[in-house]
């Protein structure tokens, strides 16, 4: 480094903490040396984190949040802007991958004990960044004013209508007029564009930091932060960078891989991504023949319908996110890692995955008396998994498998 470059990076550090942050949480940040694959979905829900806000920037630069203006201004971006069709679909390309990536970020979390004692609040932040998340998709969803995004939104904001005594007041909050109208196009823009991303960026920053506070988890879940050599550093934990930085530029490539091989050959999906009815104007007077959220909603879309009772319904789908936020003080076990837990435990976490997965392909399928019945049995197993967690954790503690004091390779 010259001089010119030192004096200006002291001049810098007199006035501003930066190479005291950059050490804290880069270079002398100690993360255990044994991460394995899983550990890339951190990195990668960041990486897809920035490019929804670059890509909504562009966006928003030619959409129009009228409800006369608002899909053929869609449709001027995707056939008239200049590469305007690749920013559209890197933008709701993005939004599945977003989940896609979040998703396995909490799998990994729970497979490996990651919300366990000292990591509570980093889970409970996790968690909030989970709603917030759905809540942007949720409003982001409406602004092509198709015509699943316009009935979705009206089922969706339907809901909350059936909490006693205020609902219906929140439902005409949120849809600011008796129906899903232009002033609901407005609301949800601005909550979209500007005050839930505002609000997302500071979580992660608070997750980031709360995660930096008590130390990376890893597959062996143990606490690296426990053994330590003469100088202070933990004998099982390597600098982030340039170790980890590096080797998260592997999950990256693979993952724009992925990426662009989706937006561009398949950007729909199927319909998975882009439903088929949200390339037809948003029409009040006619009913799509099956109305269902993007995928990534039908697990709770499912939950929801497998209760015969409007309010109880909510209150199920609900309750089906809250229990996540329980999870640090639902599990009695001794061991964090699956690597270690008993049989009882890893059984669960089957049952519980093929029952998430379950739900959402039934969440995905019109009503039907076959659908309803495994729609309510997979919804029972989803639950059994944690309200039952603090029985069968606790008998499994005779049969978990003794830790090894350093991590393994």
């Amino acid at each position: 480094m010259s001089d010119t470059m030192k004096n200006a990076l002291n001049w810098i550090d007199d006035r501003f903490p930066l190479t005291k942050v950059w050490n804290e949480h880069l270079a002398k940040y100690y993360a255990p040396k044994n991460f394995n694959w899983m550990y890339y979905f951190g990195s990668l829900a960041m990486l897809v984190l920035v490019n929804q806000i670059i890509t909504g920037i562009f966006l928003t630069i030619h959409y129009k949040p009228d409800a006369l203006l608002a899909f053929d201004s869609v449709e001027y971006i995707m056939r008239d802007v200049d590469w305007g069709w690749l920013i559209r679909y890197m933008h709701s390309t993005g939004a599945s991958a977003f989940f896609i990536v979040v998703y396995l970020h909490m799998f990994r979390g729970l497979i490996y004990g990651s919300f366990r004692k000292p990591r509570e609040l980093v889970w409970t932040f996790g968690m909030i960044i989970y709603v917030c998340l759905m809540a942007e998709a949720f409003m982001g969803y409406l602004l092509p004013w198709g015509q699943m995004s316009y009935w979705g939104a009206q089922v969706i904001v339907s809901l909350f209508g059936a909490i006693p005594y205020v609902g219906e007041d929140l439902a005409l909050w949120l849809r600011g007029d008796y129906v899903i109208s232009d002033a609901t196009l407005n609301r949800f823009f601005a909550f979209h564009v500007i005050a839930i991303p505002l609000v997302l960026v500071i979580l992660v920053f608070m997750h980031i930091v709360a995660l930096h506070a008590v130390g990376s988890n890893n597959p062996d879940g143990i606490e690296i932060k426990k053994l330590k050599g003469a100088d202070g550093i933990p004998l099982d934990g390597i600098p982030f960078h340039p170790y980890y930085s590096v080797k998260d530029l592997v999950g990256v490539g693979v993952f724009l891989f992925i990426f662009a091989l989706i937006i561009f050959y398949m950007p729909e999906m199927g319909g998975y991504f882009l439903e088929h009815a949200n390339f037809v104007p948003a029409d009040p007077l006619k009913t799509p023949e099956h109305i269902a959220p993007v995928w990534y909603f039908t697990p709770f879309y499912a939950v929801l319908r497998a209760v015969p009772d409007k309010f109880l319904g909510v209150v199920a789908m609900a309750g089906a996110i809250v229990v996540l936020f329980l999870l640090p003080w639902l599990d009695k076990g001794i061991n964090k890692s699956i690597r270690y837990r008993g049989p009882l435990f890893k059984k669960a976490i089957i049952a519980f995955v093929i029952s998430f997965v379950m739900l959402g392909y039934f969440g995905m399928q019109p009503v039907t008396p076959v659908g309803t019945f495994f729609s309510r049995l997979f919804t029972l197993v989803y639950f059994a998994f944690f309200l039952l967690m603090p029985y069968y954790t606790r008998l499994d503690r005779d049969k978990e498998l003794p830790v090894p004091e350093r991590v393994t390779d």
